[in-house]
């Protein structure tokens, strides 16, 4: 009897970021190059979160804009793989790119950038009508979240432009999550947020975690990293090598 040698196969990472480096040069400053960041290494599979932390200035910001392709970098590739197909993020087409933001690839940045007169919940459901949904059921799902996220009914239909800032930084948030993505990039989610909502964003990053959403988000409170976080990245170690 031929005895089957069973192997297990490692997939691909859905995110591998291999000698990322990022300098800029000030032109107006004639020519002067400032460093950014350099030597970053990792994989993250589906459904993990890799938390960015680190001080002031040590790069965190660039590194999501750079793996977002806001910034191209000087060095280094970020492959990133889905439905089989591997794309180099540091040298793929702005066409790529954009596809894939469209389709895969979310930021949620730390401010609120939405059209004035535009509602809470038509400004979180957009994304997911950009993507086929349906205008009331995106809206319903809208309303889910914002309340989910501890925003009150009765501001639901008024620019959040208007809000506070903890309000306006949780609207972003949904704005940002409601379409799924596969790869999310979150610029500080819980900054300025009290402890209450604070709690229910990590609980939504946990929801996304269990489907199978990847994540990379930069924190400044390690008790914050502790609850979601799988790996982490501490770019005061990569700076000081």
């Amino acid at each position: 009897m031929t005895q089957m040698m069973q192997v297990a196969i490692r997939t691909a990472p859905l995110l591998r970021v291999e000698n990322l480096a990022k300098s800029f040069r000030l032109h107006n400053l004639g020519g002067m190059e400032v460093h950014g960041f350099s030597h970053i290494n990792f994989d993250l599979d589906r459904g993990k979160l890799l938390a960015l932390i680190g001080p002031s200035g040590s790069g965190k910001s660039s590194i999501l804009k750079t793996i977002y392709r806001t910034y191209i970098p000087s060095n280094g590739r970020v492959l990133f793989t889905s439905n089989g197909l591997k794309t180099d993020l540091a040298v793929c087409s702005e066409s790529e790119v954009l596809s894939l933001r469209k389709n895969r690839i979310g930021f949620v940045t730390q401010f609120l950038k939405v059209l004035p007169r535009i509602s809470a919940v038509d400004s979180v459901a957009a994304p997911l009508i950009d993507m086929g949904e349906g205008e009331k059921k995106a809206r319903e799902q809208g309303r889910e979240l914002l309340n989910f996220l501890g925003i009150r009914e009765q501001l639901f239909d008024i620019s959040p432009l208007t809000f506070s800032g903890g309000e306006q930084q949780r609207v972003n948030i949904a704005r940002g999550v409601i379409a799924p993505k596969e790869l999310l990039l979150l610029d500080e989610p819980t900054a300025s947020l009290d402890q209450t909502a604070a709690g229910k964003v990590l609980e939504l990053l946990l929801k996304l975690k269990s489907a199978n959403t990847a994540m990379i988000a930069i924190f400044h409170d390690l008790a914050k990293v502790q609850q979601v976080a799988d790996h982490i990245c501490d770019l005061t170690k990569e700076r000081s090598q």
